[in-house]
């Protein structure tokens, strides 16, 4: 099957260097600036740790300036992210979850304040809007449902080691199980860490 990776989501802007100011504000990488005949302006941004990014510019959308909704930047720690961009002077709903505890409604419809109350993975929220009016909603995520992922990704080697750490762990207790020294250890690491990360994995290999 033929990957269909998100690579790129074109904000519609009314002035192209705020919006590049806002957003290089809070932290998304400037790629690209490049300008070319008749005002044709493309900025290319890529919010921290994604593998996707925004487009801003203009001549590049006829949709009307704000008119984007509900994009969704994942966050480890919603209430850490809010924080961050509160600092950064932006104007950010207080973090909320769902009544119904699946998805949040349109608008604010059934937000209840605070994180989701089991700290659910997927499960709470915040909003903030940029000098347009284009919308984001900040989703908490800390583990990841099978099949959402095909490949994983270490933002750092803290990471990498943090993973290493919490498979040795559980490795020890499987080798005090299983009665003797696993020889196979490296697969064992390796499956185990494709699990925590949400990788499907075939329990019958």
């Amino acid at each position: 099957m033929v990957d269909f990776k998100l690579e790129v989501v074109v904000l519609p802007v009314s002035d192209v260097d705020r919006a590049k100011d806002f957003y290089a504000g809070i932290g998304f990488r400037v790629d690209v600036d490049f300008s070319g005949p008749g005002g044709f302006r493309v900025v290319h941004l890529t919010p921290p740790g994604s593998a996707a990014s925004f487009i801003i510019g203009s001549g590049i959308t006829d949709a009307a300036p704000g008119s984007e909704r509900g994009v969704h930047l994942i966050v480890d720690d919603v209430v850490a992210a809010r924080e961050e961009l509160a600092a950064h002077g932006v104007e950010v709903s207080e973090v909320f979850h769902d009544a119904g505890g699946v998805f949040h409604h349109a608008g604010t419809l059934d937000r209840v304040s605070g994180p989701h109350p089991a700290r659910q993975s997927y499960g709470s929220f915040a909003s903030f809007t940029d000098p347009d009016g284009n919308t984001f909603v900040l989703q908490e995520v800390t583990t990841r449902r099978p099949g959402r992922i095909g490949h994983v990704v270490y933002r750092s080697p803290a990471d990498v080691e943090l993973a290493l750490r919490d498979a040795e762990a559980a490795h020890a207790k499987y080798e005090g199980e299983l009665g003797r020294p696993d020889t196979d250890w490296p697969v064992w690491y390796a499956r185990y860490m494709a699990r925590a990360a949400g990788l499907e994995v075939d329990e019958k290999e």
